[in-house]
């Protein structure tokens, strides 16, 4: 399977194994982004599809993490698979994806998931998980049926330059593929651990 020569491919077969021994989330990956001025914050997301695009995930825009992506387009992602020992790591550019695509992947959410996007002034000041209960109880009450995807909820997309594929060994003699783009393919090296 290593030996695979795209490494969006060999993201893909490590992810169907993941979901078959990862009890919860085997697409969550941790976010790093950054201010302007270089202050890095880290967090975790699901990424929601991985092809020869990128990576892709949804956050309310006015968030730290969306504010962050305003300021500095570029992210790193990271994902890691403790009990198959295994981690992905990716860098690269940032870039919104369409609206259709941010419309679609919001209806295909539950409804309280799309309730708290809207309820939620995330990443700001709470008083109280009362108040915010008032306010899903609100939203839920204005919109009896469908909710629309509130403007500042979207989608981006990671463009992978960068990828490293990590396999965990006994006595830390891990196993170290580095993929990085070039033009419209890929060069892979392997890296000491």
């Amino acid at each position: 399977m290593e030996a695979t020569v795209d490494p969006i491919t060999l993201f893909g077969e490590w992810l169907k194994d993941a979901g078959a021994h990862e009890l919860n989330d085997s697409n969550a990956a941790a976010l790093a982004t950054a201010t302007s001025d270089g202050v890095p914050n880290v967090r975790m997301v699901l990424a929601k599809q991985a092809d020869e695009r990128g990576f892709s995930f949804y956050t309310n825009a006015e968030s730290q993490k969306g504010l962050e992506l305003a300021e500095n387009p570029r992210a790193a992602m990271c994902f890691h698979w403790k009990s198959l020992r295994r981690q992905v790591r990716i860098v690269g550019p940032v870039s919104e994806l369409p609206a259709e695509e941010a419309d679609s992947y919001f209806r295909s959410r539950p409804r309280l998931s799309q309730l708290g996007a809207v309820a939620s002034d995330q990443s700001r000041v709470l008083a109280s998980r009362e108040v915010l209960e008032a306010r899903v109880k609100e939203v839920d009450a204005r919109f009896p049926g469908a909710i629309q995807r509130p403007a500042y909820w979207r989608g981006y997309l990671l463009r992978p330059e960068r990828m490293e594929f990590w396999i965990g060994r006994e006595g830390r003699l891990h196993d170290r593929f580095l993929y990085v783009r070039d033009g419209d393919g890929w060069v892979k090296t392997l890296l000491f651990p």
